[in-house]
């Protein structure tokens, strides 16, 4: 179970703040993934940052009763003066779960070469995201949060981001941003659309991206 409860968000943009959430309470449904919607600059990705708990809120309180993701294509998620190997052995100690394993599991998924041992500061933004979902598909999470991460790399690497997401959905659930429908049609059956502040839940997706083409619209 994943909960909101009077949250309230907001990041700086030049001398303003820009608000995310303003008194937002909601209980995630623990059936259905979920589409995060909204216009560029909305805040889907610092939605995604509270749930996953590297950013607080400024007021309220978010509950986890469930292990969830960092997000997916969050490259802050690492230290960049760690190498690729580093940051993922850390992952590994962080929670719980073989090293060895973690590290064979990464090497062949992310296919870094010999940047896997180089500092994550010399990435690419695509290299940073490879390492970031290949460390992630590489621990048992009940809940992914995912950040348009599967469309990064060619066709080859964005296949095989879908099918070992697929897989991991069958006993977990997700909550993704992105800006292809089609992704969000494979994957969610429900979505939240976040516009000036305000969130509303939409229990039928279709509902919610129709209300987002009207917003847009406009």
């Amino acid at each position: 179970m994943i909960k909101f409860e009077n949250v309230s968000k907001s990041y700086r943009v030049g001398k303003q703040y820009k608000q995310v959430l303003r008194n937002f309470s909601f209980e995630f449904p623990n059936d259905k993934n979920i589409a995060l919607i909204g216009r560029n600059g909305a805040g889907k990705t610092t939605f995604l940052s509270l749930i996953s708990g590297t950013s607080l809120p400024d007021k309220g309180k978010v509950t986890r009763q469930v292990s969830v993701s960092w997000p997916l294509g969050f490259g802050g998620a690492f230290h960049p003066q760690l190498t690729g190997r580093q940051n993922s052995k850390f992952v590994a100690r962080i929670y719980g779960v073989n090293s060895d394993k973690l590290l064979r599991d990464v090497i062949s998924f992310a296919e870094l070469g010999d940047y896997f041992d180089m500092p994550v500061r010399t990435y690419s933004q695509g290299m940073r995201a490879r390492l970031a979902f290949g460390a992630s598909m590489a621990v048992d999470f009940k809940c992914y949060l995912v950040d348009e991460i599967i469309g990064v790399g060619d066709e080859q690497f964005r296949k095989k981001c879908r099918t070992i997401l697929q897989d991991r959905l069958r006993n977990a659930r997700v909550v993704m941003a992105s800006h292809s429908e089609a992704m969000l049609r494979t994957y969610c059956q429900s979505a939240l659309l976040i516009e000036n502040g305000a969130v509303e839940y939409f229990d039928d997706l279709d509902l919610g991206l129709e209300k987002y083409h009207n917003i847009i619209s406009n």
